[in-house]
């Protein structure tokens, strides 16, 4: 058997290192799809919601048919109280009158936000944009398409 110096068998370790490195990042990379299939930085889009929300055409009407509910609700709440014997029931009238309020209110915004995410998604379409993310969620990057959603939504 061949006898190796010192110098050498830190050489030959070495090799061995490297080369078991390079095996675990070329593994790595076959199993993550490698380098070249991350997304470039134009891939993904960026849209500021609260901007979007506020200045939704539909937003004024989703406004005021709340107000209408709450102003309904507030006439019936009026009316029915005197008839109320004791603390509790009001209470739980009251109550009940804030939740018809809140779910009219969730219902509104549902409808507005289902019009923001498909005008978002045919703006990503035409832009070839894969994801698509909140403004406030990103530090840095990404394609800022809030303009391009809202002209969507108010043209048409």
């Amino acid at each position: 058997m061949m006898k190796l110096e010192k110098k050498q068998v830190k050489i030959v370790s070495v090799i061995i290192a490297l080369v078991f490195i390079g095996s675990v990042v070329a593994l790595a990379l076959t199993q993550t799809g490698g380098i070249a299939s991350a997304a470039p930085s134009g891939s993904v889009g960026v849209v500021d919601m609260e901007q979007v929300m506020m200045q939704h055409p539909d937003r004024q009407s989703a406004e005021e048919q709340l107000k209408a509910t709450m102003e309904e609700v507030e006439r019936n709440f009026k009316e029915k109280e005197p008839g109320l014997a004791t603390d509790q029931e009001k209470q739980d009238f009251y109550l009940k009158s804030q939740q018809i309020i809140a779910d009219r209110g969730n219902e509104l915004s549902e409808q507005l936000y289902k019009k923001v995410e498909e005008a978002t998604k045919q703006v990503a379409d035409a832009k070839g944009l894969s994801i698509v993310v909140a403004k406030s969620a990103v530090v840095y990057g990404g394609n800022d398409i809030t303009q391009d959603v809202i002209s969507r939504l108010t043209k048409k």
